[in-house]
């Protein structure tokens, strides 16, 4: 079972937007006692995001999610749905113990939320298109551009699906797609094959490829997602991503690559298909919910189980965190909400969290979600302008 999938049935069951197939998942992935835990730390983050974090009504917020949860029992599977609330309603115990613990502690503490004051905004859709002469061309959200060989909505650019096989004489041009800090972007390759760039990242790829020859792409720097078109559908043309330290030879599947230039580890991560990741003579095979891990320094490819939807969730517009120290999280939201983080207190660094978030928040109203999921409610964040000090 997808991780990533439960998460979102998480989401859409505290909204009441579960369908009878989604909850019948839920159901049975409720079924394993150890998956509880589970559900408590998402539904908790889920309710904190979508509720006022400044003040609670405890009965108010019984009433809402028991009313959301009776509403559900009306569908088709009504035995099904008992089961589900029952379970839900072990975990909100939990839930309400919680705020209930926050409320008293934050009378402790002056640790108030963050007010609506020079707002920090999430992303959005913008890149740099470098063409093959040179020039560049700036690419917003919901501004098109188009010229012989490419088109963009705003969103993702698509390049000319011409057949690769009349192009064998053709001369061929490169592009690059330059993405800020505070930025993503899309990109449909010649040959249908896909990538989705996460901010400060940066691309350079053929506007075509040629029939039975390898199809090479390069990521200068950041973090990718691709879907890559089958070598059985062009010739048996490879598929290579080269980074830094590594390459990685595809021939049909999907897996994310993050080789930002400020970390040292380059991490590969398979969700479908198999992959082979090279770095000087060493040679490795990824199956999915694999990471390959290569360390810039070292001639070296460790191999790991991981859960990816951890890794891929920034495609599907969230932040998913697995036990993360805050100062890895923060180097994650600086590049999405451009901005820089300053800890003034160095312990802070090794708190840690567990939650989904949407990317679609202001930086206030995650740093509130962090700060009352956090047992360390001694915590103070300060913004100045585009900069966050942490205390």
């Amino acid at each position: 079972m997808k991780e990533l999938k439960i998460k979102k049935i998480f989401v859409k069951f505290i909204n009441n937007e579960a369908n009878i197939v989604e909850l019948e998942i839920l159901e049975k992935w409720l079924t394993n006692s150890n998956n509880l835990k589970v559900f408590n730390k998402f539904i908790l983050v889920e309710y904190l995001t979508k509720c006022s974090v400044q003040d609670y009504n405890l009965e108010e917020v019984k009433f809402e999610i028991y009313r959301k949860i009776k509403a559900n029992r009306r569908q088709k599977r009504i035995r099904m749905l008992k089961q589900i609330s029952f379970a839900a309603s072990i975990v909100l115990v939990s839930v309400f113990s919680y705020i209930v613990f926050n409320q008293n502690q934050n009378q402790k503490f002056t640790n108030t939320p963050v007010k609506e004051t020079n707002v920090i905004k999430p992303g959005t859709d913008k890149a740099i298109l470098t063409l093959g002469n040179g020039n560049q061309v700036s690419l917003t959200k919901d501004e098109t551009y188009k010229n012989n060989y490419l088109k963009s909505n705003g969103k993702k650019i698509t390049y000319d699906s011409k057949d690769e096989k009349t192009i064998q004489n053709d001369v061929i041009e490169f592009n690059s797609l330059t993405i800020p800090r505070g930025g993503e972007y899309a990109i449909v390759f010649s040959d249908g094959s896909k990538v989705w760039l996460n901010s400060e990242t940066k691309l350079k790829y053929p506007t075509k490829f040629i029939s039975g020859k390898e199809r090479n792409v390069e990521l200068l720097y950041g973090e990718a997602y691709f879907e890559i078109s089958p070598s059985s559908k062009h010739n048996g043309s490879k598929f290579n991503v080269i980074t830094k330290g590594q390459k990685v030879s595809v021939f049909g599947t999907e897996f994310n690559i993050k080789a930002y230039n400020d970390e040292a580890v380059i991490a590969t991560t398979l969700v479908g298909g198999k992959i082979q990741i090279e770095k000087g003579n060493i040679r490795k095979i990824l199956v999915p919910n694999q990471q390959a891990r290569i360390n810039r320094d070292l001639n070296t490819i460790s191999i790991v189980s991981i859960d990816v939807s951890n890794e891929i969730a920034w495609v599907k517009g969230l932040f998913s965190f697995e036990e993360a120290r805050l100062d890895e999280m923060m180097k994650t939201l600086s590049r999405w909400y451009n901005m820089d983080v300053i800890f003034e207190n160095s312990s802070r660094k090794k708190i840690e969290f567990t939650g989904i978030l949407e990317r679609t928040k202001t930086i206030q109203e995650i740093i509130n979600i962090i700060k009352k999921t956090s047992q360390k409610n001694e915590i103070i964040f300060k913004i100045e302008d585009k900069i966050i000090k942490i205390k």
